[in-house]
């Protein structure tokens, strides 16, 4: 076997693993399933174009995904629809965060009972599709670093790595991220009912 049929031997093995990843991000970046796809196979193409000057076999998750995403910058932003780079870093303060987490401490006394990890709480009494409707309605900023660390599992210095910007920004906007996905997730669960309902089954507890 030659090189270059081994180098597209691992390229196919690699890109067939995160395809499902590749698409999950594009959708998120897009909303479009057709633009979705054609930002996908443009990552693909000039990923492979590439693909001998990657070092590191390992670095490949992130490498990829920083590709598709200069790609969506590059070529899509400017006629998506929707806000985009919102000036959170600017203007979403740390005293914002904290009326935020004022405001949900004092919703109900449950709420203490699942603060080391609410969204799971929720999350395990939610649809799945309210859950991705709770992340598709945060701002990019938010969004992308939210679905690269909690949905596609890169670590705060590959989601770096991704969004080209320094690990410490990563881990604001996940924080801050958190907190917006957080809220809106309490609010989904009051509004179906169910913090009286855990309130109420609380009660028969004690």
């Amino acid at each position: 076997m030659t090189e270059n049929n081994e180098l597209k031997q691992q390229f196919s093995l690699n890109i067939e693993e995160l395809t499902g990843p590749l698409y999950r991000l594009a959708y998120r970046l897009t909303f479009n399933n057709a633009d979705a796809e054609d930002l996908v196979a443009e990552a693909v193409i000039k990923a492979w174009a590439s693909y001998g000057t990657l070092e590191n076999a390992n670095r490949f998750r992130p490498w990829i995904f920083r590709i598709l995403h200069n790609c969506f910058v590059d070529n899509y932003r400017k006629k998506s629809v929707r806000p985009v780079e919102e000036a959170y870093d600017e203007h979403y303060t740390e005293r914002d965060e904290d009326e935020v987490l004022t405001i949900l401490f004092n919703q109900s006394d449950n709420y203490l009972n699942w603060w080391a990890n609410p969204e799971k709480e929720v999350a395990n009494k939610l649809l799945g599709d309210q859950i991705m409707a709770a992340i598709d309605d945060l701002p990019e900023v938010f969004r992308l670093v939210v679905i690269l660390i909690n949905i596609d599992g890169l670590s705060y210095d590959e989601a770096a790595e991704v969004l080209d910007v320094p690990p410490g920004t990563i881990r604001s906007r996940m924080r801050r991220g958190r907190t917006l996905l957080q809220k809106s997730l309490w609010v989904q669960a009051e509004e179906s009912g169910l913090i009286n309902n855990m309130d109420e089954n609380e009660a028969r507890c004690t």
